[in-house]
C-alpha cells in the first residue's frame, strides 16, 4: 500500500467539559486536567472552528461488557471512596488500590472516556469522517477483569470491536512509552486485528512487550513489539518507524487505523524516558494520514501536563493539516500561566544519552521483518451480518402489554366493586384504618326503631345524636342493658355453624383479611328474658377481656383485594356478643 499525499482530512474531535473535573487523589501523577488544557489551547488557537466538535454520550453497561466481564463493571458502577472499606475483597480482586485508586466520579470518569472512543468509531463506520479525535480515550492498560496502570476500561478495545463490524482487519498502532499490554493481550489469539507498539522495555511497567511476543494460534506473527532503551531521539525513532510501518501497511492491508498518542514518550515526562519533541512525536500521525485510511485518534500517557497539552494540540493540528501554519507562541488562554517560562508551543530536547545504539535498532528491525514476511497477505474475513452499532433497547412484547393493561382494568374493577364499610390493612384509609395495634373494634348497630348508636376509631364509648356518652364497657349494670334491642354476633365461620341458620340474618358483613362475617340477630319481646341479658353481659366481658394480640388482624394479610369469600370459610369461630343500647331521651319516650 503507497502512501500518498493527504488532503485536508474531515476531522471530528470530541470532548467533555466534565473530564477534567475529575481527580485521581493528591500526588497521583494521572491528571485527567491535562485534557482540559488540551481542549482550552486547541479553543484558543481556533481549531474547533475547523472541525466538528461533539460531546459524546456516556457508555453504557452493555457497551463495556462487550469486553470486559459484567462482575468487574458492577463493581466499578458501586464502588466508592465512602464504601471501599466493605469491599477490600473485591479491591483486591480487580487489582484496584493504589496505582487505580478509588475516587468519586470514577464510573463515570469510565464512561466518558469510554464513551467518546466508541462515538468516534461509529463515526468512521458510517463514513461520516475521515478523522476522529478522543484525547480523554488511550488507556490501553485495563484488562478484562482488572484495572492496571491508571486504566479501567480499555476504550481502544471497545472502539476496535466497534471498527470490526465494518472493517475486516483493523491496525492498532502504540506509541505510547509503555507497551499496551491490554489492548495486545485482548487480541492476542486473532488475524482481524494487528497491534503494533514500540515502547520502553526491560525493568519498566508493565514488564510485557518483548521482541518474541508475536501472537498466538490464528493471531501469531500479528503482534509488532519494538522494544526501546533509554534515551531516543527523534531521528532514531524515525529511523525504525517509517520503514516497520510501511512494511506493516503492505503486508497487512489493514482497512481501519486506531493510534494511541501517549505524549509520555515525550522529552522531560515525569515518568517518561524517552527524548521525543513535538515534531518527532507528530510526525508518526503525519506519516499515518497519507495512507488515507479510516483514523482513530486516541491519548493515553502523559504526566507533565503542560507538554501533554502541548503534544495533542500540534497533532490535532497535523489531523487538520495546518501544523506548519501554528505559531509558536502560545495565544493568551486561562491556563496561560501553566507554559511558563518560554510560552512557547514546541519544546526542546534534553542532552541525556540515547542508549538505543543503530546496530541495535538495526538488529530488531531486520528480526521484525522476518516476522513479517510470515504473514500470508491481507487475510481475508468470512462474511458476516453486520450487528448494530449500539445496544438495541428492547420494547415489550405486544402480550406483555396486554397482559399488564388486563392486570389494570381487574384492579380498578376490584376497587369500584368493594363492599361498603368492608376494611382492610392497607395505608390508604387513613387514621380510620384497622391494623394490630388498634385496639378491639365494638361495632354498634342500630335497633329496630332506627336509632343511631356507633363507635369511632377503636374508642370504647359511643356518642348520642343528642351530644351524650353511652358506657360500653363491660362493668355495664344489667339494669342500663334495654329490654328491647339487638345483639351483634362477630364469627369467624366454621362448617358447624351451618347449622345455626334458624336464626335469621337482618344483615351482615365479610373481610377477607380475618374472614370476618358480622351478624346481626334481632331479639323479640319473646326473648328478652333475664338469662339471655346476663349470657349477653358475661359475653361482652368476655370479649373485652380477651388479649388482641394474636388475633387475626386485617393487617395478617395485606393489600388482598376486596373480593367476598365463601360463607362459613373458615374452621374456627369467634362470637363476641355486643349490645346495642337505646337511646333514652325524652324526646324517645314522647315517640
Amino acid at each position: 500500500m503507497a502512501a500518498s499525499p493527504h488532503s485536508k482530512s474531515r476531522v471530528s474531535y470530541f470532548y467533555d467539559t466534565d473530564i477534567g473535573n475529575y481527580y485521581y487523589g493528591q500526588g497521583h501523577p494521572m491528571k485527567p486536567h491535562r485534557i482540559r488544557l488540551t481542549h482550552n489551547l486547541l479553543v484558543n488557537y481556533g481549531l474547533f472552528r475547523k472541525m466538528e466538535v461533539y460531546r459524546p454520550h456516556k457508555s453504557t453497561h452493555e457497551d463495556m461488557s462487550l469486553f470486559h466481564s459484567d462482575d468487574y463493571i458492577h463493581f466499578l458502577r458501586t464502588i466508592k471512596p465512602e464504601n471501599k472499606d466493605a469491599y477490600r475483597k473485591q479491591m483486591q480482586l480487580f487489582n484496584v488500590g493504589v496505582d487505580c485508586p478509588v475516587f468519586d466520579g470514577l464510573y463515570e470518569f469510565c464512561q466518558l472516556s469510554t464513551g467518546g472512543s466508541l462515538a468516534g468509531a461509529r463515526k468512521l463506520n458510517k463514513g461520516n469522517t475521515d478523522v476522529a479525535i478522543n484525547w480523554a480515550g488511550g488507556l490501553h492498560h485495563a484488562k478484562k477483569t482488572e484495572a492496571s496502570g491508571f486504566c479501567y476500561i480499555n476504550d481502544i478495545v471497545l472502539a476496535i470491536i466497534e471498527l470490526l463490524k465494518y472493517h475486516p482487519r483493523v491496525l492498532y498502532l502504540d506509541i505510547d512509552i509503555h507497551h499496551g499490554d491490554g489492548v495486545e493481550e485482548a487480541f492476542f489469539l486473532t488475524d482481524r486485528v494487528m497491534t503494533v507498539s514500540f515502547h520502553k522495555y526491560g525493568e519498566y511497567f508493565p514488564g510485557t512487550g518483548d521482541l518474541r511476543d508475536i501472537g498466538c494460534g490464528k493471531g501469531k506473527y500479528y503482534s509488532i513489539n519494538f522494544p526501546l532503551r533509554d534515551g531516543i531521539d527523534d531521528q532514531s525513532y524515525e529511523s525504525i518507524f517509517m520503514p516497520i510501518m510501511t512494511k506493516v501497511m503492505e503486508s497487512y492491508r489493514p482497512s481501519a487505523i486506531v493510534m494511541q498518542c501517549g505524549a509520555d514518550s515525550l522529552a522531560g515526562d515525569r515518568l517518561g524516558c524517552f527524548n521525543l519533541s513535538l515534531k518527532g512525536h507528530g510526525n508518526c500521525v503525519k506519516f499515518m494520514m497519507k495512507y488515507n485510511l479510516p483514523l482513530l485518534l486516541l491519548g493515553g500517557g502523559g504526566y507533565t501536563i503542560k507538554n501533554v497539552s502541548r503534544c495533542w494540540t500540534y497533532e490535532t493540528a497535523v489531523a487538520l493539516g495546518i501544523a506548519d501554519e501554528l505559531p509558536n507562541d502560545l495565544p493568551f488562554g486561562d491556563f496561560f500561566e501553566y507554559y511558563g517560562p518560554d510560552y512557547k508551543l514546541h519544546i526542546s530536547p534534553t542532552n541525556m544519552t540515547n542508549q538505543n545504539p543503530p546496530g541495535y535498532l538495526e538488529a530488531v528491525k531486520t528480526k521484525l521483518f522476518e516476522n513479517l514476511r510470515m504473514l500470508p497477505f491481507a487475510p481475508g474475513v468470512e462474511m458476516l451480518d453486520i450487528p448494530d452499532d449500539g445496544p438495541v433497547k428492547v420494547e415489550a412484547d405486544e402480550e406483555e402489554k396486554e397482559t399488564f393493561e388486563t392486570r389494570v382494568r381487574l384492579w380498578q374493577m376490584e376497587r369500584k366493586s368493594a363492599v361498603e364499610n368492608e376494611f382492610s390493612g392497607s395505608e390508604d384509609e387513613g387514621d380510620e384504618r384497622r391494623d394490630e395495634r388498634s385496639p378491639p373494634r365494638k361495632r354498634l348497630r342500630p335497633d329496630k326503631k332506627g336509632s343511631s348508636a356507633s363507635t369511632e376509631g377503636g374508642d370504647d364509648h359511643a356518642t348520642s345524636e343528642d351530644g351524650n356518652d353511652s358506657s360500653t364497657s363491660s362493668s355495664t349494670d344489667s339494669s342500663d342493658v334495654p329490654k328491647m334491642g339487638g345483639i351483634t354476633l362477630v364469627t369467624q365461620a366454621s362448617a358447624s355453624d351451618e347449622d345455626s341458620s334458624t336464626q335469621s340474618q337482618s344483615e351482615g358483613e365479610q373481610t377477607v383479611g380475618d374472614i370476618e362475617v358480622e351478624e346481626t340477630i334481632g331479639i323479640g319481646p319473646d326473648s328478652s328474658s333475664n338469662e339471655s341479658i346476663a349470657a349477653a353481659e358475661e359475653s361482652i366481658s368476655k370479649s373485652d377481656d380477651h388479649d388482641d394480640s394474636n388475633s387475626m388482624t386485617p393487617d395478617f394479610y395485606p393489600m388482598l383485594p376486596p373480593a367476598r369469600p365463601p360463607p362459613r370459610a373458615l374452621e374456627r369461630a369467634i362470637i363476641s356478643i355486643t349490645p346495642v343500647y337505646e337511646r333514652e331521651s325524652s324526646s324517645d319516650d314522647d315517640d
